[in-house]
């Protein structure tokens, strides 16, 4: 029971302030349970912290826990399973699982905490061939509003709430996921200029191409306008880049991006075939704690009329620098699982990224969401960077109704925090 220090509470969002009134450094799931149940004795609400990339938002008052000394990763490579404490980083995982040809359903940056991702849904790099990462967790150890450490499988339906309504529910431990046999991938970046391609142009290209890709194939669409700064590599300097990021797991990935090369001149291309272990590189994400903000939606189509119009506002007149990402959905993405993910259905996933104070971020992406709402099914809860405290359409209107009983049957005084309205 210590109270708080800078350290503790220093995460790689660096944007939001997190100033709780106790933090619990834990190091096992006993001491959770410790903490849970102090937190529920002082009625502190309960906020839980590994590596913070995925920040809903700010923190004051309450109780913290600090789960990132739980760094512990097993790896049975005959069940092709790992078991993963609450934080551990994805390139833990790849790390320990890489010397057995296998790998885990890890997003594109591997500083990114397993737990909390894995609880959003988590949409990886491999998602169209094999689906959410939550589609792939066997059990899950959670400690519950009432200080209980629960061993939770399929059978229960805490297993459905947790796998996609996060911690709300309580806070996880340990899972054991699944692992797929993948040793090598087809995968990298093809990255024009856009000020020499259009952008538009490149985004309608890139959906009438992802209509004739296998499910083996995952891939996204970005456009950045990066600023004129020496930490960069020279050929990113000052340019609005356009790229399609590709990860590809069959032997034929170079006559399947063929087309992409049509484009228009290339800027850089770091497509090629590469062990697992390096598939970090696809996207190659900052790897240093810095302050965003962003949010998403999840869209039943995609109209290139209207998102050629959002690059337009979001590109280098923007005023600030805007990132977007457009991911392609589909193939394994829209098979049902035993899991509270929603919006299977979706076609593409539209997120907006940006900097600065939260007040001129939602001045700046919300009319630009807007301008696909006709097709918008709602938001994802991985993507919601600083927009947590906003529920709306996190859920579907049946996944928030079972949500909210959940919550009222394990967490009656909202210990986790907002609850999901019914």
């Amino acid at each position: 029971m210590n109270t708080s220090t800078d350290d503790e509470v220093s995460s790689f969002q660096t944007g939001f302030a997190l100033r709780p009134d106790l933090v619990f450094p834990v190091r096992s799931a006993d001491d959770v349970v410790t903490a849970v149940r102090h937190a529920a004795g002082a009625r502190l609400p309960v906020t839980v912290l590994a590596t913070g990339h995925g920040l809903p938002g700010a923190v004051e008052g309450g109780a913290l826990i600090s789960t990132r000394r739980m760094d512990r990763v097993t790896i049975d490579p005959a069940a092709r399973t790992a078991r993963v404490q609450a934080g551990v980083r994805w390139g833990q995982v790849v790390e320990a699982a890489e010397p057995y040809g296998l790998a885990p359903l890890n997003g594109s940056a591997p500083g990114v905490g397993a737990v909390s991702y894995t609880l959003g849904g988590g949409l990886g790099i491999l998602a169209r061939e094999f689906g959410y990462a939550a589609d792939h967790v066997r059990s899950l150890d959670v400690v519950t509003a009432d200080g209980q450490l629960r061993h939770v499988t399929e059978e229960s339906e805490l297993y459905w709430g947790l796998l996609g309504g996060g911690h709300r529910l309580g806070v996880v431990t340990e899972l054991e996921i699944g692992l797929v046999p993948v040793r090598t991938l087809y995968g990298g970046s093809l990255a024009f200029d856009g000020r020499e391609v259009d952008p538009g142009d490149a985004l309608r290209a890139y959906k009438e191409w992802t209509g004739t890709v296998p499910s083996t194939l995952t891939s996204s669409f970005a456009a950045v306008p990066y600023p004129d700064i020496p930490a960069l590599p020279p050929h990113l300097r000052g340019r609005y880049v356009v790229s399609v990021r590709v990860a590809h797991t069959g032997a034929d990935g170079g006559r399947l991006v063929a087309p992409l090369r049509e484009v228009g001149p290339v800027l850089a291309d770091s497509l090629r075939e590469m062990p697992y272990a390096e598939s970090h590189t696809i996207h190659s994400d900052p790897d240093f704690p810095h302050s965003y903000y962003g949010d998403s939606a999840v869209l039943g189509e995609l109209d290139v009329e209207r998102a050629a119009e959002l690059l337009a506002r979001t590109g280098p007149g923007a005023g600030a620098m805007v990132v977007v990402q457009i991911n392609h959905l589909g193939g394994a993405l829209a098979r049902p699982a035993p899991n509270s993910v929603p919006y299977r259905e979706g076609r593409f996933l539209l997120r907006l990224l940006t900097g600065g104070g939260r007040q001129k971020a939602r001045e700046l992406l919300d009319p630009a969401f807007r301008l696909l709402s006709a097709t918008t099914l709602g938001r994802t809860v991985n993507f919601a960077f600083g927009a947590g405290d906003r529920t709306e359409g996190l859920y579907d209107a049946e996944t928030r109704k079972r949500l909210a009983e959940l919550e009222s049957r394990y967490d009656p005084a909202s210990l986790f925090g907002r609850r999901v309205s019914a």
